[in-house]
């Protein structure tokens, strides 16, 4: 609990058997209540993994559903455990757990009810291992999503976040896409709902074990990205309706 709220921390998981272990001994439990995994049909034994870890909360794919479908999974189960504050932690030990406190204090302030870990806040992303390339891109894109959203975040491509639990229950997150895009698409429910994002300084950790997408995902994600930036500034314009956001 942290001023009387319960902390549940969600790990999306594909094939993290590797770097479980170690993203799990750093999680702060003496505010988090709660792990749940999702495991998206792993091919390794991610599984088995977080069985030894003790995780209470597991939860197999029978098949893949995408980075997108299964967090899906773990926010309505979270749900579920009566959450107050839902964390959204990549297994792969790519952010660390130690901002979790961090985090979850700004929401539990009542200061912001969504909070993102950022690798740009800062100059840690390139020495960081960050590839140039994605670095780039990420700033290329957060710089036309702002323009389009009337927004100022330094990144939009962060997998670390964390959401008021009233957030996520006002949000109809399951008609988003099941892929990568799901990330773009939710941050677009979010401000256009009215609600507002933090951002903390998150340390950048590339290394081989931990999950990225290749190049050619990546500009597939890169195109999904300025639609659901473009949609948004229509559908707020009032150009066209863009059926996420209007069916709220």
């Amino acid at each position: 609990m942290y001023n009387g709220n319960k902390i549940v921390v969600v790990l999306p998981a594909y094939n993290a058997a590797m770097t479980l272990q170690k993203t799990y001994a750093e999680i702060p439990f003496n505010i988090v209540d709660d792990v749940i995994l999702v495991d998206d049909f792993s091919t390794d034994n991610t599984v088995k993994v977080a069985e030894q870890q003790g995780i209470k909360h597991i939860i197999r794919h029978e098949k893949n559903k995408g980075y997108g479908g299964n967090q899906k999974t773990c926010y309505k189960k979270a749900l579920e455990l009566g959450a107050d504050i839902v964390v959204m932690l990549h297994p792969d030990y790519q952010y660390t757990p130690k901002l979790i406190p961090a985090m979850v204090s700004i929401i539990a302030s009542n200061l912001y009810p969504v909070v993102f870990g950022s690798r740009i806040l800062g100059k840690s992303a390139i020495s960081g291992g960050m590839p140039k390339y994605k670095y780039l891109a990420n700033r290329i894109l957060t710089f036309i999503q702002n323009v389009l959203m009337n927004q100022k975040l330094t990144e939009y491509h962060s997998g670390y976040r964390a959401f008021s639990s009233s957030v996520l229950k006002k949000l109809n997150f399951e008609l988003t896409s099941d892929d990568f895009i799901f990330d773009n698409e939710l941050i677009a429910l979010i401000f256009f709902n009215g609600f507002n994002i933090a951002e903390v300084t998150c340390p950048t950790k590339y290394f081989k074990e931990a999950s990225s997408i290749n190049f050619k995902r990546s500009v597939k994600y890169g195109f999904g990205v300025l639609r659901v930036s473009l949609l948004y500034f229509l559908t707020k314009t009032g150009i066209y309706k863009w059926k996420l956001l209007v069916s709220q």
